[in-house]
């Protein structure tokens, strides 16, 4: 018996194949579907290609994209590219070696370190480690603690390679009319690959903090706009200037600093400000800048007439999640496009499949990062962008 791939997830729109045959909504279509040399999987990429379209062409008021993990693993220059969290403990493991690992827990009486062959969860370790010389006030784990932290800074300071997805993207969530609100990045990683993406297109970014430098956070930064204005003694017009993003980074960044009670941009950064990867980030996201954050997240989300797409996020941080059930729950014109390679999985999207199952504005749709990208509809109606050369 072949075993059928989903790899779209919409009410009433379920698409599946084999090799053999792909079924809409259980139903197997007809051969008449092929197109030319169709394989079976070609039809199927197709027929979500066109049951995307849909939602995607739509005019949206306010656009807003949420990345994890899953938009910048694989992505850099040489050896050194985004990764998972499992990439991270391999990471530790080539850095510090196993046996050194291994001492550490057991001398801060962490009982969920894996064996070789296995992944151990560094945010637990991380979230453990830091209660651990809390209460005990142990320099030498205080100064691994800073070591793991390091580590987790260097493996995020990342270059974008020529050709990227994230120019791509920028690009095609840019070009739209300038009457409705700047698309909005909240990514959840800590490297600046989109930062670096915006600069080579030649677009603005707004980030919260200020046009001088040196550049300083302030949540009402991000009520600015950038405007063209025209003026003569008949005619005072204010004229929106195309492609400007706004950037929100709710877990931090690589070059973030806290100095003086202020968080500046800063590339000289030792100890950049980041919500490190431990279970206790739910109340580390409470403190400012991060809080300005989530609360423009929220914000956005129950704007009308959204669209949010979800690309490369595990759904691992419970405070993201609860936002986005909330506004499932209080805003009717929210469209949601969650993007992950794995959405057949059996258990880790199961909350979103049972939203599928009772609203009709929660599509799933099995692509990585990239793939979605190259799917995603592009105007050039609306677009007036002068980028430089994908070679840069």
């Amino acid at each position: 018996m072949l075993l059928s791939e989903k790899i779209y997830i919409e009410y009433n729109n379920d698409i599946e194949f084999t090799e053999e045959y792909v079924k809409v909504n259980g139903k197997k279509i007809s051969n008449e579907e092929k197109k030319d040399n169709e394989t079976w999987e070609q039809v199927a990429i197709r027929l979500r290609g066109e049951a995307l379209q849909k939602h995607l062409k739509r005019q949206y008021e306010n656009t807003i994209v949420l990345t994890g993990a899953g938009s910048s693993f694989g992505v850099g220059i040489g050896d050194k590219k985004g990764k998972l969290m499992s990439g991270l403990w391999e990471e530790a493991v080539n850095k510090f070696g196993y046996s050194h690992l291994q001492d550490f827990c057991n001398k801060i009486n962490f009982k969920e370190f894996k064996p070789k062959n296995e992944t151990t969860n560094l945010e637990f370790l991380l979230t453990h480690a830091q209660l651990y010389q809390y209460v005990t006030g142990d320099t030498d784990v205080e100064e691994f603690i800073k070591q793991l932290r390091n580590m987790v800074k260097e493996s995020c300071t990342l270059k974008l390679p020529k050709n990227s997805a994230h120019r791509k993207f920028l690009r095609k969530l840019a070009a739209k009319k300038t009457k409705y609100a700047r698309p909005k990045v909240f990514t959840l990683n800590y490297d600046t690959l989109f930062e670096q993406a915006a600069e080579k297109n030649g677009f603005m970014i707004i980030d919260g903090f200020s046009f001088n430098f040196p550049r300083k956070f302030k949540g009402t930064n991000f009520d600015l706009d950038v405007v063209t204005r025209i003026t003569n003694k008949n005619v005072l017009e204010d004229n929106f200037v195309p492609n400007v993003v706004h950037v929100y980074k709710p877990h931090g960044s690589v070059n973030w600093l806290a100095k003086n009670n202020e968080v500046i941009i800063s590339d000289e950064s030792e100890d950049p400000l980041m919500i490190y990867p431990s279970s206790n980030k739910y109340e580390s996201s409470y403190q400012q800048p991060f809080f300005e954050m989530m609360s423009r997240f929220q914000q956005e989300t129950r704007a009308k007439n959204t669209l949010l797409i979800i690309v490369g996020y595990s759904c691992g941080d419970a405070h993201i999640n609860a936002m986005i059930y909330e506004a499932l729950s209080v805003n009717s014109s929210i469209t949601i496009v969650f993007v992950a390679p794995n959405i057949d999985a059996e258990d880790q999207y199961e909350d979103l499949k049972k939203e599928v199952s009772q609203t009709g504005n929660v599509i799933l749709t099995k692509q990585t990062f990239e793939e979605f990208v190259d799917s995603y509809p592009y105007s050039e109606i609306y677009s007036s962008a002068k980028w430089g050369s994908s070679d840069e």
